[in-house]
């Protein structure tokens, strides 16, 4: 064989090797398309916590002196009225104080009026030249003294009686008991804080949910918006409340700042309970026969988009200056973003101009531009742009070869990415 035909025989065969290769490192390219229809219908913006049930008057009545439990008058889940007695402390200590403070004031009370009479019986007798001014002057000062005497001994007797009422526990005010923490014969010792006795609820036929929203989303949340819950005793059911207050005071959990929001419920039927745990959806927006596409066609990029190659797959930094959906605060992926132009569904912000890609008829990819609403987690608002109801919209790529999203060749990670921005679209 002559030399130019060997030149030629290996020619062919790197040729074909390289092919080979070529063509297996490009098997996984994407030939069609996975769409999904501009449609038009509703998107809600809303933003979900957990919180707990809590009565919107609750009391903890406590003990103002020491004592041991004589009587109780109420029990767990008793109904009581404001002023009925609900404890007895044992009083015989503090009658015995009242009657010693009794007998101190007749003690001071009898010195004052024999030291009166001392000092109008000087005073005569200075007057007439008979005792000196000194004496008198003692007469006065002895007989002050003795009247302050006995208003200290009349305000000890009062400490005394009053003492002695606080043995006596009244209710203050109209509810249910659903805490009591002593038993009789139990002693309870008043120092630098009152003793927790009861807890007393008020109107349980009125509550309210404590919900702590992360600070992401708490710009949106003002008083008045409507509030979903579910509790897991009744799985089946949704309750509805209104925001009432949204706290000033930050709560800092493990570098986590929340605020307090509460939600006044309605519970007529009294099947919410002090201490249920809610799962909260708090409706921000609200827009009715809008038209929408899914929010895996924000996340495309085809093949050739240079973000494409960076892997910039995620979500887009438009999908993250607005509320998340239904994972609300804490979901997989909000990253806690600062909301940033038409974070709360403003029309016509440039921040949310973004591409999406429809499906033309030669089976091609062309770029619209749209600029983007509201969302709820899964569908966006197109506020305005050249795309219409029913357009393909793209939101990922099926690869020619399956095999080839198990085990992407070298180099194809944009190809990898796109199916997994694909897989988005059907969360």
């Amino acid at each position: 064989m002559s030399r130019s035909k060997v030149w030629i025989l290996v020619a062919v065969v790197l040729v074909s090797f390289t092919a080979f290769w070529f063509v297996r490192g490009r098997g996984g390219k994407a030939e069609s398309w996975r769409t999904m229809p501009a449609e038009r219908g509703p998107v809600a913006m809303t933003v979900s916590a957990t919180g707990t049930i809590e009565p919107v008057t609750k009391v903890a009545v406590g003990s103002q002196v020491s004592g041991t439990i004589a009587t109780l008058g109420a029990d767990y889940n008793d109904r009581v009225k404001k002023g009925q007695v609900i404890a007895q402390l044992d009083p015989s200590l503090f009658r015995t104080q009242a009657a010693q403070s009794d007998a101190n004031l007749a003690r001071a009370q009898a010195a004052y009026a024999n030291a009166r009479r001392t000092w109008e019986r000087s005073k005569a007798l200075t007057e007439r030249g008979v005792l000196a001014q000194v004496d008198l002057d003692a007469a006065q000062a002895s007989y002050e003294q003795t009247a302050a005497e006995v208003k200290q001994a009349q305000a000890a007797l009062s400490n005394a009686h009053v003492n002695l009422a606080h043995t006596t526990i009244l209710s203050p005010i109209d509810g249910v008991v659903i805490a009591r923490s002593v038993d009789i014969g139990q002693t309870v010792a008043a120092s630098l804080q009152a003793p927790e006795l009861f807890q007393i609820a008020g109107d349980l036929t009125r509550m309210q949910v404590e919900t702590r929203i992360d600070e992401a989303d708490i710009g949106r949340v003002v008083p008045g918006l409507r509030a979903t819950f579910t509790v897991d005793a009744f799985p089946e059911a949704t309750f509805e409340g209104t925001v009432r207050q949204v706290r000033l005071e930050p709560v800092v959990e493990q570098n986590v700042v929340t605020y307090t929001t509460v939600i006044d419920v309605p519970n007529p039927e009294l099947k919410l309970k002090p201490g249920m745990t809610a799962n909260v959806t708090i409706g921000i927006d609200h827009r009715d026969d809008v038209l929408k596409i899914a929010n895996a066609a924000l996340r495309f990029h085809p093949p050739t988009d240079p973000k494409a190659a960076r892997g910039g797959g995620g979500t887009t930094a438009a999908e993250g200056r607005r509320v998340r959906g239904p994972g609300g605060s804490g979901a997989p992926g909000g990253g806690g973003a600062n909301p940033g132009p038409g974070a709360t569904g403003g029309r016509g912000s440039d921040a949310a101009s973004q591409t999406v890609y429809v499906l033309g008829a030669d089976g091609k990819l062309q770029p619209v531009k749209v600029v983007t609403g509201i969302t709820d987690g899964t569908f966006t608002e197109v506020v305005s742009g050249g795309l219409t109801a029913g357009a393909a919209v793209v939101v990922g790529a099926m690869p020619k070869n399956p095999q080839s999203m198990n085990a992407p060749p070298p180099g194809m990670g944009g190809g990898s990415r796109m199916g997994g921005g694909g897989g988005g679209g059907h969360r």
